[in-house]
């Protein structure tokens, strides 16, 4: 990675709202490099990954127009922690050589890293200053319920693989916490841009 990109890295848990957030660091024109869409490039039909996947997990996680079937491969990684593992292992890599290329050819003063894994993987380890969008859990339970229209206990399992809570908000330096409305939610973003523009200067 470059030296003169300062990133942040910005995370939380599911049904956080940290797509709501990126989106308006986008809008001021700040470059944000997803994890979750680096996550879904590499097993894109006919990449590495996915072939990898299918000869450990079964062809029948493909479905039927040549892609991943993540609902199912989904059950299976959150019901065996080895299974998981052996997925992490196929994917961390190629995710973080993702990564690394959106932040090297961005061009904005600096760049968000949005990642829901930022403090389980070492994406971390990319980045100068973490941002964390906390939200009570009963508060991401219903939203992310909600949102995706799968289970509670589901929910939950993925909440159990994360980092707890207590571990996301000591590693963060910074903390928004969105349980109110999108103007408010607006206002915090503007001014940790305007905090970032000059932090970035001075790196």
């Amino acid at each position: 990675m470059q030296e003169q990109k300062w990133v942040v890295g910005l995370t939380g848990g599911i049904g956080s709202g940290k797509t709501a957030v990126s989106d308006r660091f986008a809008l001021k024109g700040i470059v944000v490099v997803d994890a979750d869409i680096a996550s879904r490039t590499i097993v894109e039909p006919g990449k590495p990954a996915l072939l990898e996947i299918a000869e450990h997990f079964g062809a029948d996680i493909i479905n039927k127009e040549g892609q991943l079937d993540r609902a199912k491969l989904r059950e299976i990684v959150f019901a065996d922690p080895t299974q998981r593992s052996k997925l992490e292992a196929i994917t961390h890599p190629r995710i973080r050589d993702e990564i690394i290329y959106g932040i090297t050819t961005a061009s904005s003063p600096y760049v968000i890293l949005a990642s829901p894994l930022l403090m389980e993987t070492d994406q971390h380890s990319m980045c100068d200053r973490i941002l964390l969008v906390d939200v009570p859990e009963a508060l991401q339970l219903e939203r992310a319920s909600a949102r995706d229209g799968v289970s509670v206990e589901q929910i939950k399992a993925i909440m159990a693989a994360q980092t707890s809570r207590d571990k996301r908000q000591a590693s963060a330096d910074d903390i928004i916490v969105n349980d109110r409305d999108l103007t408010w939610l607006d206002h915090e973003v503007e001014r940790l841009h305007a905090h970032y523009i000059t932090l970035s200067t001075k790196a």
